[in-house]
Parts: C-alpha cells; sequence; structure tokens
C-alpha cells in the first residue's frame, strides 16, 4: 500500500526554485554576451593566430545563409540551429545562438551583461546560503555524503537506470549512489568552477590579484572553462528532468511543492513469490481394508478372525491370516504353519 513522506524540506525547496530560475537566466544571458564573438581559444590571447577549439558562425553563400560550426578543426553545416536561424521577423539572422535561446532575444550585448551580472550575484548568494544549511541541518552529512556501501554498488545502480529499473519502498526515501555523486560533484565542482572562471574574466579582479588567472591558462582558457561548465551544468539539467519525468512526473514535482513524495511498495519477482510459497501435499487416494478380497493377494490385508485368535493360542507360528503373504509368492500358496493348528470352520476353501 502507498503512502506520502516527507521528502523535501522547506528550504530546500525555495533554494531548488531559486536556483532553476538563475541558471536559466544566466544560462541564456551567457549565449548572447557569446554571440558578441562566438569563438574559443586555450591560452591568454584571442589575436595573433591563436588555435581556435570552436566557433560558431553564419556565412552568405548563393544558397542564402549558411550555419557553420568547427570543433577542433573539423567543420559542420549547422544552418537552422547555430549560425543562421530563423529570427522573430520570418527572416534569417547571422549570429551563432538563434533569439529564442538568448536573452534579450533582439542582439544587445549591454543588456545581456546587465541580466547576467545580476543574477550572477543571486547564483552565489543561494549557493552559500544552501551550502551553510545543508551542513548546519546535517543534511550534506545525512542525505548527500555516499557510504562504502552506496560506492561498492555504483555499478549495480548505474545498470538499473539504464534498465530504467527505479526505487521503490524503503530505498525511494534516500538518494541512490549515483544522485549523490552528482549532486555533490555540481554543488562543489561545477558551479564553483563556472562561478570562479566568470570571475576570471573580469579585468578588475584580474588586476586585484595579478596572476591567478594564469593558474587556469589566461583569460581566454578561463572563458573556454566558463563555457564548458556552463554546458556540463546545462547536461546535468536535462538529464535530471528527463529522470523526473520518467520516474513520475506529479510525483517528483508534488515533493518539490510541498515536501510529499509518494512511496510505493517494493515488487516482489514472481520466482521468489513461488520458491517462498509452501509446498503442498500431494492428494493420496484413501486405504481400503476389504474383507472379500482373497487373503492370499498382496495389495490387501484382513485383520484377524476370532477363530484363528483361539487357535494362536496352541501356537507359536503365525497363521495365514495374521502375516500377509509375500508378493513373490505362487498362487494358492499357504504360509507353513504348526502341526497342531488346524483351519477353523469358518475359514475359506483352498481351491
Amino acid at each position: 500500500m502507498s503512502y506520502l513522506y516527507y521528502r523535501h524540506r522547506l528550504p530546500v525547496r525555495i533554494m531548488h526554485w531559486v536556483n532553476v530560475v538563475v541558471f536559466v537566466v544566466m544560462l541564456m544571458s551567457g549565449l548572447m554576451i557569446f554571440n558578441a564573438h562566438p569563438t574559443l581559444y586555450w591560452g591568454d590571447e584571442s589575436y595573433g593566430g591563436a588555435t581556435k577549439l570552436l566557433q560558431i558562425r553564419g556565412v552568405n553563400s548563393a544558397d542564402g545563409p549558411v550555419g557553420l560550426t568547427t570543433v577542433f578543426g573539423r567543420t559542420f553545416e549547422t544552418t537552422g540551429v547555430l549560425g543562421a536561424a530563423p529570427n522573430v521577423h520570418g527572416g534569417v539572422t547571422l549570429r551563432a545562438f538563434p533569439y529564442w535561446a538568448t536573452i534579450p532575444s533582439d542582439y544587445s550585448l549591454a543588456e545581456a551583461r546587465r541580466w547576467h551580472l545580476f543574477f550572477m550575484w543571486v547564483l552565489v548568494a543561494n549557493g552559500l546560503l544552501y551550502v551553510a544549511w545543508s551542513m548546519a541541518s546535517r543534511h550534506l552529512a545525512r542525505d548527500l555524503a555516499p557510504t562504502k556501501t552506496d560506492l561498492k554498488s555504483i555499478w549495480q545502480s548505474v545498470k538499473d537506470h539504464a534498465r530504467f529499473r527505479h526505487a521503490r519502498g524503503e530505498a525511494a526515501m534516500h538518494y541512490n549512489v549515483l544522485q549523490k555523486v552528482t549532486y555533490l560533484a555540481v554543488i562543489f565542482v561545477w558551479f564553483p568552477l563556472v562561478i570562479l572562471m566568470g570571475f576570471a574574466m573580469s579585468p578588475m579582479l584580474n588586476a586585484m590579484a595579478p596572476g591567478w588567472v594564469d593558474l587556469f591558462g589566461g583569460r581566454q582558457s578561463a572563458r573556454t572553462l566558463h563555457f564548458v561548465a556552463a554546458f556540463a551544468l546545462l547536461a546535468f539539467m536535462a538529464l535530471h528532468v528527463f529522470l523526473v519525468i520518467t520516474t513520475g512526473l506529479w510525483n517528483n514535482l508534488r515533493s518539490m511543492l510541498d515536501g510529499h513524495y509518494r512511496i510505493r511498495p517494493e515488487r516482489v519477482a514472481a520466482q521468489d513469490t513461488a520458491a517462498e510459497a509452501p509446498i503442498a501435499a500431494p492428494e493420496l487416494p484413501p486405504i481400503e481394508y476389504s474383507p472379500d478380497l482373497a487373503p492370499d493377494s498382496a495389495l490387501s490385508y484382513s485383520a484377524p478372525r476370532s477363530s484363528d485368535a483361539a487357535n494362536a493360542t496352541t501356537s507359536s507360528a503365525p497363521t495365514r491370516e495374521a502375516m500377509p503373504p509375500t508378493r513373490n509368492a505362487p498362487p494358492n500358496s499357504a504360509t507353513p504353519a504348526s502341526t497342531d493348528a488346524s483351519p477353523g470352520p469358518t475359514d475359506p476353501p483352498h481351491a
């Protein structure tokens, strides 16, 4: 029988939804900022023949606008999505990311920077608050830190997810090991990296502490790492939403709205049920005792009669009726008896 379980506390739910809004705004405004120079490099410079790791551009050809994306020297046509895509006016715009993926929709580097930098501070504050609350309430140690048993079951958890076998019953009350490892990586690796690399692109912060950006390969390397970390978080969000849908959309949404998650009973395998079921005893036919059957038959047995009991007192050998004949005995043969014993008047005649 299913029941509701209080899965997420109020602070977790509030900070979760704040993070969703902040990340979406920062991602879309960041894509607009990227459109101003849609190329990634490694090193400190973006000029003088610097190696291009990624470039998205649009060109006008004889057949019309064409979008091209170059990754590590290999170029792919991406018309309609990257480089050249339809705009809100029905035409085609030559820019890296289309209007529906950016804030604002129309090209404006200044406005995109305002959106991006404001929500960056909201992201930092929300993240610090979440870490502080998680440590103070022991949410971090109790719910997110994997145990040795968890770490030993990573491969099994991977196989369960690949086969869409999700936890039920008591196991659904806790994060599985893949959730724990992934959430810890998001909280302590990817979000700190994307924020730190964003700071590394600031000329002011670079001037306040000269040299620290060089630890990451330079400002252009920091920009590339910022882009990679942002898309790693986007991949996590896409996978997260996919699992939310496939494991029960309304149940998962409700747990992040009012905190309650419905726990469903565990499935019991059919073979396990059959193995645990008691084995029924076979029904045997009743044994029939009939005095009308011949005493020579090996399949029936007649109790001794009163006359035989009288004869048994004068002889130490058993009578033919008191001991059934052997199965292999020849027909109409009698068990040897004492010479003093004589058949009673009620004994059946022998052929």
